[in-house]
Parts: structure tokens; sequence; C-alpha cells
């Protein structure tokens, strides 16, 4: 007997750690705030989107124009018209950028489609993914911005500059982290309450 109401208290102990876990993690206001999340995500997503949809299509450095006669057929022109210029003079950075502004394009364009599938926000797993999904796109983003602007500054400039970047990186890192640990430990602290904070029948 006293064996089972040890693991009675250890049990009800758990429930009241994991109580107290999630009332910490949890929104206060959880109905108003999804709505304004879902509206913010979707500006922002939206507004990313169109950034890197854009980066694309007008990548850093320019395009070459076409020849002054107007034609645009390429004839041995390094780049030919209408291709980029520094994807043939800075070929490694250029491709670091494009890789980071495709994955930035591709994660927002998935995040818009989430959030107008009508799939529900108030699932913990849901909302866990839609926030890693929102976290990949800043971040490659940021990294997009920092490949460019490596691109286009003349080099004594950016050598001067690298140390702040390394700074700015560093703490984006850490930011970055802090976002993922809180969002994967509530989504944690859902599984454990859902598996082990009912009580058995």
């Amino acid at each position: 007997m006293n064996v089972e109401g040890e693991q009675k208290a250890e049990t009800k102990g758990w429930r009241k750690g994991l109580k107290k876990v999630r009332n910490w993690l949890a929104h206060k206001d959880n109905d108003n705030w999804l709505k304004d999340i879902r509206g913010n995500l979707s500006l922002v997503a939206t507004v990313i989107a169109t950034i890197t949809f854009q980066s694309a299509l007008n990548p850093p450095g320019g395009i070459r124009p076409p020849q002054e006669n107007g034609e645009v057929a390429c004839q041995g022109l390094i780049p030919c018209p209408g291709e980029s210029v520094l994807a043939y003079t800075m070929a490694e950075a250029y491709t670091r950028f494009l890789i980071c502004n495709t994955i930035c394009f591709i994660s927002s364009s998935a995040v818009c489609l989430w959030l107008v599938s009508g799939l529900p926000l108030n699932n913990r797993f849901f909302n866990w993914l839609l926030s890693i999904g929102m976290c990949v796109t800043i971040s490659s983003l940021a990294l997009a911005y920092m490949y460019g602007a490596q691109m286009v500054t003349p080099q004594p400039v950016w050598t001067t500059s690298t140390s702040m970047f390394v700074i700015v990186i560093f703490v984006w890192l850490a930011l970055l982290g802090l976002v993922v640990v809180v969002h994967t430990l509530r989504l944690f602290v859902w599984i454990l309450a859902k598996l082990i904070g009912k009580p058995k029948q």
C-alpha cells in the first residue's frame, strides 16, 4: 500500500509539474493570439515571398542588357544578355545567395499555403511546424541578404565589416536557438501531458 501511495504521489507530482510548465509556456488569450498571428504571418510571408521572387529575377549586380542593336541571342558573350553578371564574376557567392533565396521563397510560400489551407492553428503540432517554417524563412532571408551584400560591396569595405557580420550572425543564431528551443519545449510538454497527464482509469 505504501508503494502504491508513493507511486500515486509521484504521478500527482508529475502532473502538477507539467501543469505549471504548460501554464508558463501557454498564451494567456489563445484565441485572440491565433487570430492575430494568422493575419500577421500571412502579411510577413507574402512580403518575403515577393522580395525573394524579385531578387531572383533582378539579382544583385543586375543582369547584362541586350546589345545596342537589339539582339539578345548569345553569341559567345559571357554572360549572355539577360543573365546575371555576378553569376559569372562571383560564381561561388552567387550560388550561396541563390540557394538561400530559393529556400526563403519556398518556405515563405509554404507558410502562405499553410495559412490559407484552413488547417487548424490551435493544434500544437501544426503550430510548431508553422513556427519552425518561419524560422527557416527568416534565417534564409538573413543569409541571402548577407551574401547579396558581400557580392555588391567592395572587397576593402567588406573586409573591414566582417567582424561585425560575425557578431551579428552569432547573436542571430542564439536568438534562433532560443525560439526553436521554446517552441520545441512547448510541443514536448504538450506530448507529455497527453501521454501521462491523464489519470489511469
